[in-house]
């Protein structure tokens, strides 16, 4: 019988360390400025939730005897909601904007046609806080990996894995959406799908995995979006 003890896990992760030094990243802490960073977009997140909730209660209330105040209230609370948000943002923008290294990491992201400020506000507290080291690590987190999916008799088909941060994804779908049409890689890539036969989610879906392809690039080299030569 093996036991499992803190002392065995302790020895087995020793071990594997002087085996496999490469796959060992040292723990390391944030800077005061990502930490900051972070606070922030997660009281924006936390706040964007808030507004989306009052937002389904007030479509609640069209369909169901709810009383004119309980309706004022809601369209007073959202407003509220909505003025706190677009502080925050502007308090971020000044944060990223005092920090060289945050600053130039935005300004890369924005030289991609489809990153507009939102998503560049997004991927730039995202690079920052979570030090990937490929793309596909991206691709991963935001859950953009195709899964084969089966179900009894049904033929297996691939989807989004849609693993980790849905509000994040979502934005990034708008932005595919965009680069789709402005982007002429991505637009090279979602046409050449569609005349292969797959479906306009299915072309999109990868739209959405090459533009973060594309933005991990841009922060990782430190240069500029340059559109490939067809």
């Amino acid at each position: 019988m093996t036991h499992k003890t803190d002392k065995s896990d302790a020895a087995m992760l020793s071990y594997y360390g002087e085996e496999q030094p490469q796959d060992i990243r040292l723990w390391q802490p944030e800077a005061p400025e990502v930490r900051e960073l972070k606070s922030l977009m997660r009281r924006l997140s936390a706040l964007e939730k808030d507004k989306q909730r009052e937002h389904n209660r007030l479509e609640s209330c069209e369909i169901s005897d709810t009383s004119d105040r309980v309706r004022q209230s809601l369209h007073e609370m959202i407003t509220v909601i909505e003025v706190e948000i677009e502080k925050l943002k502007q308090n971020i923008d000044e944060h990223i904007n005092r920090h060289p290294p945050l600053k130039k990491n935005r300004q890369l992201l924005e030289s991609i046609k489809g990153i507009g400020e939102v998503m560049s506000r997004e991927l730039t507290y995202l690079f920052a806080a979570k030090r990937f080291k490929t793309a596909k690590q991206v691709a991963a987190y935001m859950g953009l990996i195709p899964k084969l999916k089966e179900s009894g008799k049904i033929k297996g088909y691939t989807a989004l894995s849609k693993t980790g941060p849905s509000h994040l994804r979502a934005k990034l779908y708008m932005a595919a959406v965009t680069a789709k049409q402005h982007n002429p890689d991505i637009r090279r890539q979602y046409e050449r799908l569609l005349a292969a036969g797959k479906t306009k989610m299915s072309a999109l879906g990868a739209a959405m995995r090459k533009l973060v392809q594309v933005c991990f690039g841009v922060v990782k080299n430190q240069s500029e979006f340059q559109v490939q030569t067809a």
